[in-house]
């Protein structure tokens, strides 16, 4: 069935089921079911990453984001549905992961993947983990609370922008966390954090981006860096920066949920700023380690299109990324319980993804 942004917008959860369908040749599938690149079950867990045309792929474990060395290396078998695939017959909870595709006869980069949902610091590694893990006490009854469209109040936030001031009274500051704690006051006795926001009578809160992006290096946040987030890297991950430990692939996402948590228990539906439009370096993602060329509007000549002014665009119009996006956005929805999406750049989506 398909799905408008409108039911979207309203929170209404639904699955998307694509039809595969062909390039001219006859070579380009596109999976009927949803991408999930890795699922763990305990005593195994099951990998795939999207490479139809690719002449071979391999997955790769490591022990953490950073060694060098990986510990298993696995031969990827091709399906039917273009997925290449692997099953790990052993518990690997906790490791971390690359997929590495060969096309023309050379191995490309290793990437994470275009749909990792787990990710180790700078997120070029997935992660294996136990999502159960992952659920903040009373996650499960967490509901969204009910707001009539006239009584609709945005506030944009940024989340290190929120609380990072030295007098804002909050102890994680620039942190998801910071949302979680009330009762803080700054210098002269004023509400700040979340009873800032209760305060002063808004009813939405619209994240900036908060999926995993680049420019952030996770592994030296004591240099004081700063972004808004409008350079994405990895759409269904949580971004490590605003985490307590982004060392760690369920911190970050315990503590994005958390806050999700808190805001809706304090009346507040939440929006996410999403940046589907384009990429940080092309080069570097999933999208151009697995199918070069296909995710991204291009040239004659090989070259980007750059409508978003930003190096790059994705091309919405391939079937792949359609149903990418909007599973992402289930994703979003369904795992993290986001109320609503602001999409940056809607313009360069093709109109009938929009519709979709």
């Amino acid at each position: 069935m398909k799905i408008s942004f409108k039911s979207l917008l309203m929170g209404t959860v639904a699955v998307a089921a694509m039809a595969s369908c062909a390039s001219e040749n006859g070579a380009l599938v596109v999976p009927e079911a949803p991408l999930e690149e890795c699922v763990y079950m305990g005593d195994k867990t099951e990998f795939a990453v999207w490479a139809p045309d690719a002449d071979a792929a391999r997955l790769r474990l490591y022990q953490s984001a950073s060694e060098e060395a990986a510990f298993k290396t696995v031969d990827m078998k091709l399906g039917k549905d273009g997925l290449w695939k692997a099953t790990v017959k052993e518990d690997v909870k906790d490791a971390f992961y690359t997929f590495q595709v060969q096309k023309n006869g050379q191995w490309l980069e290793e990437t994470e993947g275009i749909a990792a949902k787990a990710v180790g610091v700078n997120g070029t590694r997935g992660a294996v983990i136990d999502w159960n893990e992952t659920d903040p006490e009373g996650w499960a009854e967490d509901k969204s609370p009910l707001i009539k469209p006239s009584d609709i109040i945005v506030y944009e936030m940024h989340h290190r922008d929120f609380s990072i001031h030295q007098t804002s009274g909050v102890n994680n500051k620039g942190k998801y966390l910071a949302l979680t704690e009330e009762g803080t006051k700054n210098p002269d006795g004023l509400a700040t954090g979340i009873d800032h926001l209760k305060e002063i009578g808004v009813t939405y809160v619209q994240l900036l981006p908060s999926t995993d992006f680049v420019t952030v290096d996770e592994t030296r946040l004591e240099d004081n860096q700063y972004n808004w987030g409008y350079d994405p890297y990895n759409y269904n991950a949580v971004e490590g920066s605003y985490s307590t430990d982004p060392y760690n692939p369920v911190t970050r996402i315990k503590e994005f949920k958390q806050m999700i948590q808190a805001l809706h228990k304090a009346g507040f539906r939440v929006i996410l700023d999403v940046v589907y439009n384009h990429t940080s370096d092309a080069f570097k993602t999933g999208f151009e380690r697995t199918m070069p060329g296909y995710f991204y509007r291009m040239r004659e000549d090989g070259s980007f299109f750059n409508g978003s002014g930003c190096g790059n665009e994705t091309a919405s119009e391939q079937e792949m990324f359609r149903k990418y996006m909007i599973e992402s956005l289930e994703w979003w929805m369904k795992e993290y319980h986001i109320d609503g999406f602001r999409f940056d750049l809607m313009a360069h989506h093709q109109r009938a993804s929009s519709r979709d």
